[in-house]
């Protein structure tokens, strides 16, 4: 991959393969100028998901086998399945590769917010429902639209009811 900018990047060439060759701050950058769908129906379905990079360690050793892991198609989580119920709020569950079987778990609730991160508009993915583990209901992903249909989102640990640590990024492409 050539060393280009976020920035020198059009709309065609950003795919789930060109983001995962790039760094947390590189996606972070992307991120703060990516907007928002018209509606939340632009996520329904069941579209591919992909993790991208994790934090701390996309400029070490271990970035390239990273980023390899997540392209293969037996890596575990496939992505996430929307379903909106209107231009503002939807809900989703994730999808889990099992090896011989694929499970639905962890579901959530997607709405209009703040993103934590720049106060900008963002989808936030709620998982503090009941019957979801502590540990997922801890989890705060958003996601922004960085191409039509191409969404990028961070993932991170809740600290406090405003504030939340980056762990990693992933995507999600409506267009596959």
């Amino acid at each position: 991959m050539t060393t280009a900018t976020a920035t020198q990047f059009t709309e065609l060439e950003l795919t789930l393969d060109t983001l995962s060759e790039k760094s947390v701050e590189e996606l972070s950058k992307l991120y703060q100028n990516a907007s928002l769908p018209k509606s939340m129906k632009a996520l329904d379905g069941s579209p591919k998901g992909r993790m991208l990079a994790i934090r701390g360690i996309d400029k070490t050793p271990l970035f390239g086998a990273t980023q390899a892991l997540s392209k293969v198609s037996v890596f575990p989580w496939n992505g996430k399945s929307f379903q909106a119920k209107n231009n503002k709020q939807g809900t989703g569950i994730n999808r889990i590769n099992l090896t011989l079987a694929q499970k639905q778990w962890f579901p959530f609730n997607t709405v209009i917010v703040p993103s934590v991160i720049d106060g900008k508009e963002c989808i936030y993915l709620d998982y503090d429902l009941p019957g979801n583990p502590w540990f997922i209901r801890k989890i705060r992903d958003e996601l922004r639209e960085v191409s039509p249909g191409l969404f990028l989102g961070p993932a991170m640990w809740k600290d406090g009811k405003e504030s939340a640590t980056l762990l990693l990024w992933f995507a999600i492409d409506t267009n596959q």
